[in-house]
């Protein structure tokens, strides 16, 4: 092992035990460890590695970020419109106790992160549930975990529903109906359903002693809904762009959008409801006050886990995590193609848990692709990649329900607690985490198997 290798691994152990262990400080332990990043590889400090401030900008996923900037501030508008706390008197008025009000929030939240990235929905969804956790006088820190476990689960579903589902699309050239059928096969939308039914299960059986009925009384009114409209249109447009392909899955002269159009879209939306409400009101306040809104604790850190990862892709982590990998081809036997297939999942699963899983899954798309392709030669017979594909998506997106800082959900919805007053710790998190995770991991495991191998 290399000398830069050794020291990226090492600042990168460092780094997330800090920030499981203090979660006040986890933005200014992210931030220092990129620019320690930054600064080694500008210095030239171990021969080889180069890292420069630019190229640390470009690692930034900045159609994630500006999704989240346009996603929070249109929800905020949403918020002051008063819909989220309808919604709560609704979804209160149809069940009959605390255990099915969390468990029916936690299975809408799924819902629609089949169709808008997991961290818009958390942020869409998390009003609703404070409001309903108001109406009932009970702590949100386990409905909020439910939401974004859920979210992360349902954001595989479709290629619209999170950014390692969009990222998949782009290697692998599917498009949005392939995730219900690809080559006349089940899609990963029906593995991530029957998943999701177990994983409800395991909530269920969690919340099984949460029987206190639920009252509900006068329900609140709405008299604004171009902030709801705002939201629709949002997640319309989301899905009508899914069938417009990347620049590296379009076919020559074909037209294909830009990295950033998701992105583009939410800030968009958030603009026109700015200059609506501008215009309306004949003031700034409501400007003012939705960019204050904004959790830039959760982009900081986000911003700062992306140029760390981008810091130990280049210092040959994950080269190394691929090597060692592939050394399991063997001889391209049925066992070799299941070890291969099972470590793959299961890594993803562990690593997700601590490495957010949207520049991991761009960093392992080539490697399980090459590997698959090893495999094919060794065996003399034909393996799709999908195989792994797919095993890279549940295991990296499903691993990240694992911790708090496992997935950019997560990190949202405890951004949310936090700002309410709750400080989640990492094993409040975990016992809600570990056992549902477990539960869609290996129902999804098995499945692709069965489907693909």
């Amino acid at each position: 092992m290399e000398t830069i290798t050794l020291f990226a691994l090492i600042l990168f152990a460092v780094t997330y035990v800090v920030m499981m262990a203090f979660q006040k400080i986890r933005p200014h332990a992210a931030v220092i460890s990129a620019l320690i990043f930054v600064i080694v590889g500008s210095t030239g400090l171990f021969p080889g590695y180069a890292y420069s401030p630019l190229e640390a900008l470009k690692e930034i996923d900045w159609n994630v970020i500006m999704m989240i900037v346009g996603t929070m501030g249109t929800v905020y508008l949403f918020i002051e419109s008063k819909m989220p706390q309808l919604m709560a008197d609704v979804l209160v008025d149809k069940t009959p106790s605390v255990k099915w009000a969390v468990l029916s929030l936690s299975l809408f939240a799924g819902f629609i992160s089949a169709f808008v990235d997991n961290v818009a929905t958390v942020l869409m969804i998390a009003p609703v549930a404070l409001a309903m956790c108001r109406k009932l006088h009970i702590s949100p820190v386990a409905p909020i975990i439910c939401i974004a476990v859920s979210s992360n689960l349902q954001g595989a579903a479709t290629l619209v529903g999170d950014t390692t589902s969009i990222l998949l699309a782009k290697a692998a050239n599917l498009d949005f109906l392939d995730f219900f059928v690809d080559e006349g096969r089940m899609g990963m939308f029906f593995v991530v359903e029957l998943g999701a039914i177990m994983s409800a299960l395991v909530l269920l059986f969690m919340f099984r002693h949460e029987n206190d009925p639920v009252n509900m009384h006068e329900r609140t009114r709405v008299e604004d809904l171009f902030p709801t409209w705002l939201l629709l249109s949002t997640l319309v447009c989301l899905i009508g762009v899914s069938f417009i392909p990347y620049k590296n899955g379009a076919q020559p002269g074909q037209f294909y959008k830009p990295d950033i159009t998701n992105g583009l879209i939410c800030v968009g939306f958030f603009v026109i409801g700015l200059i609506r409400d501008f215009v309306k009101n004949k003031n700034a306040s409501t400007v003012k006050s939705a960019l204050k809104e904004i959790d830039y604790y959760t982009i900081i850190l986000l911003m700062g886990l992306f140029v760390i990862i981008g810091g130990i892709s280049r210092a040959g982590v994950i080269d190394l995590l691929g090597q060692t990998i592939a050394k399991l081809n063997g001889g391209g036997t049925r066992g070799d193609l299941f070890l291969v297939y099972s470590v793959i999942v299961w890594v993803s699963v562990l690593l997700s848990a601590f490495i957010d899983n949207i520049p991991y899954t761009t960093t392992m798309l080539p490697v399980v692709a090459v590997l698959a392709a090893d495999l094919s030669s060794a065996g003399g017979v034909a393996i799709s990649p999908k195989l792994f594909y797919y095993g890279l998506l549940c295991g990296a997106t499903l691993g990240g329900n694992l911790t708090p800082i496992g997935a950019s959900a997560n990190i949202a919805g405890i951004g949310i607690l936090r700002r309410e007053g709750y400080e989640v710790k990492a094993g409040t998190f975990m016992k809600y985490g570990v056992p549902f995770t477990l539960a869609a991991v290996i129902t999804g495991y098995l499945l692709i198997w069965f489907i693909w191998a």
